[in-house]
């Protein structure tokens, strides 16, 4: 294996890089330190004006420069766990790459305090032709691990990935599964100062998930120093101390986890420098429909009679903002409109959500909850609001929308919307199945008990 290492190892290694670009002052209270970072890419209209500045041929070179990052400052410090949202584009994965000395900043600058282990393209050091344990000894070696460095974690990182004998098959045989379990064991075992995390603790099966999310925890509960980029806001909820909130290369929040996820979630909606009236969504101030401000089903299933039509509709939290996301254990509530075009007797509205996978979660409709709706003449509008607490487990749920009634004695579909949009449950505490009983637990001794019995 020696000889093995010393054909792989390279003079320049990842490890190596990063330590040199990054000397500087930190405090020692300080992991990370972002200062005034920026990261510029040139777009070109033409290939061949790409090929002229390269070899420094002519003046008429056309470009335009895109700023990835545009003067990104932050510190994490030792044993926080620090995370960063955004939306696609914002440059969460671009301000990691830097970090970890993938990419170099355009201007600005960067220290960093400690051993780095990172979570983001997982494998992507793996050579297809080795086999695992030469990729195992490949990567520790490219992290700046010696081969005794390696071999006292080797039975931990075996153990991780749990992928048996074919540790000693070439990887190029793996399963995509197998592969990752792999490179995640190898990323996670390494014992790291600080550990940067992207969408990474979400592969592999669900049992390989939960080994991931634990590993995570005990490194949480070491006093690591974590940076962590996710689209799972109930993760980033439930972990982090501290969230920073990127949009188009800016910083544009920085706080604790709960102010930065209701400042994103307006931002996925573009509310963020608006303010809700308080006649509250659907006050029509600016002329815009409240479906315009959700994320809707592009293809979402639509039919009807024609007598009665939804011509608006959205869910708004608890502070009055029109949004996919709710927080578990936050009021609530989902909005229509709905226009009547002929005189319809005790119309019945209904709400419905259904899993990813389908399956039909919960529901109410008017006259479940023994609401009189009236006779709507043609010309008609209703607004409709359902309110509830979101007892749902963390997830993503569809939502549908139903107008129906008894016409001339018979069942008749006015208008039906099914998933017309998602919402997006926010959670840090999740129990077993589909919601959450809220249950109160106490736990104490039996002479405690004999105490306090009434």
């Amino acid at each position: 294996m020696a000889d093995f290492l010393d054909a792989i190892k390279q003079p320049n290694s990842a490890a190596e890089h990063t330590d040199h670009v990054r000397a500087g002052n930190i405090s020692d209270e300080v992991a990370i330190s972002v200062a005034n970072v920026s990261k510029v890419y040139k777009l070109y209209d033409r290939n061949r004006d790409r090929l002229k500045e390269a070899l420094h041929l002519g003046r008429n070179i056309h470009c335009r420069e895109h700023f990835a990052l545009d003067n990104v400052s932050f510190d994490v410090y030792k044993g926080e766990t620090v995370g960063i949202i955004g939306t696609n584009g914002s440059g969460k994965s671009t301000i990691l790459k830097i970090i970890t000395g993938v990419l170099s900043p355009t201007s600005g600058e960067l220290n960093i305090s400690g051993r780095i282990s990172a979570l983001l393209e997982l494998g992507a050091g793996f050579n297809m032709e080795f086999t695992g344990i030469e990729n195992i000894y490949l990567n520790g070696t490219m992290l700046g691990f010696s081969e005794k460095e390696i071999d006292d974690r080797l039975e931990s990182i075996l153990e991780f990935a749990d992928i048996g004998d074919f540790v000693y098959q070439k990887v190029k045989t793996y399963s995509s599964g197998m592969f990752v379990r792999l490179a995640f064991a190898v990323a996670i075992n390494i014992d790291p100062e600080i550990l940067i995390v992207d969408e990474a603790l979400s592969v592999g099966d669900v049992f390989f998930q939960n080994k991931c999310y634990r590993k995570f925890e005990d490194f949480k509960k070491q006093g690591k120093t974590i940076l962590f980029v996710s689209h799972d806001l109930g993760s980033i909820s439930k972990y982090c101390d501290r969230v920073i909130l990127l949009e188009r290369g800016h910083k544009i929040g920085e706080g604790d986890a709960k102010t930065i996820i209701d400042m994103y979630k307006k931002v996925l909606v573009g509310q963020l420098d608006s303010t809700m009236s308080e006649a509250g969504p659907g006050s029509d101030e600016k002329g815009s429909m409240w479906k315009d401000l959700m994320q809707l089903n592009p293809n979402v299933d639509a039919y009807g009679s024609g007598l009665a039509e939804f011509v608006d509709y959205c869910a708004y939290d608890n502070s009055g903002t029109i949004t996919n996301t709710i927080i578990k254990g936050d009021e609530f509530t989902v909005k229509v409109k709905i226009k009547f075009y002929e005189t319809i007797q005790d119309p019945i509205f209904a709400l419905s959500f259904k899993n990813m996978q389908g399956t039909e979660i919960t529901g109410t409709n008017t006259m479940f909850e023994k609401i009189t709706t009236g006779t709507p003449h043609a010309g008609d509008t209703y607004i409709v609001t359902f309110t509830q607490n979101m007892s749902l487990q963390g997830g993503e749920y569809l939502i549908s929308l139903g107008c129906v009634g008894y016409r001339e004695g018979s069942f008749t579909v006015y208008h039906r919307l099914y998933d017309v949009f998602n919402l997006t449950v926010i959670s840090s505490k999740n129990t077993t199945g589909f919601y959450d009983m809220n249950s109160v637990v106490t736990v104490r001794s039996e002479d405690e008990d004999a105490v306090q019995k009434p």
